[in-house]
């Protein structure tokens, strides 16, 4: 597995990416973003960024606070799915540090946060088996124009004409950003030019009649 060359096409898929549903993401970020103190306190212990580990909850889980970060089982029994055997959880804080220090891709160990970095540590949390069927992942990039259709329906049953209803994990990332400048990509000057609008004006100060003004707007709705 070249997961160099995994880094490479997250990285350039960002870079050219249109987020199509906005106001569906608009809406989840608000709450990722309102729960922002908890996921530092798993970032403190984990050193995987408060964000990533937001989106991750929202994908596995819907963001259910009795569920097992993991894999979204419930958090007071031991889990049947993949990563299998872990719990139960006195917390839910407790079973994201098992899921991110005990568990493959072992979040915790990662060193590399840059976009294409961190967008291929997300892919390889929920598997690479889009990769190997050199299609962009859901889980990544639903939500965007980035992905069409194909889904794994359950652990290794793929089915080609399914397609993911979730936001994928770069519309939340977006549009987290755009309620928390505060959250930055290392390595990455500014977000795809296609989602916001262009590094001068910035997504918090869009010009007129741009795209990250339409953002803008979709925010002050909710």
């Amino acid at each position: 597995m070249d997961i160099s060359a995994l880094k490479s096409a997250n990285a350039q898929r960002w870079s050219k990416a249109k987020l199509l549903r906005v106001s569906d993401c608009a809406v989840v970020a608000k709450r990722l973003v309102a729960a922002k103190n908890r996921y530092q306190a798993v970032e403190t212990k984990t050193s995987v960024p408060w964000f990533v580990i937001a989106v991750i909850h929202e994908r596995e889980a819907s963001q259910d606070w009795k569920t097992q970060l993991g894999q979204g089982d419930p958090l007071n029994q031991v889990s049947t799915h993949v990563p299998r055997g872990r719990g139960p959880f006195k917390t839910w804080e407790d079973g994201a540090y098992d899921a991110f220090a005990n568990c493959a891709p072992y979040a915790a160990r990662n060193k590399d946060w840059s976009i294409g970095g961190l967008l291929t540590l997300l892919e390889q949390y929920n598997g690479l088996g889009y990769f190997n069927r050199g299609l962009p992942s859901p889980y990544i990039w639903a939500g965007t124009d980035q992905y069409t259709k194909g889904k794994y329906i359950r652990d290794g049953v793929f089915d080609p004409n399914a397609v993911d209803k979730q936001l994928g994990c770069v519309g939340l990332l977006i549009a987290m950003h755009a309620l928390d400048p505060g959250i930055k990509f290392d390595g990455v000057a500014r977000l795809a030019p296609q989602a916001v609008a262009s590094a001068s004006p910035s997504i918090t100060n869009p010009a007129p009649g741009s795209i990250g003004a339409w953002v803008k707007s979709l925010f002050r709705r909710f």
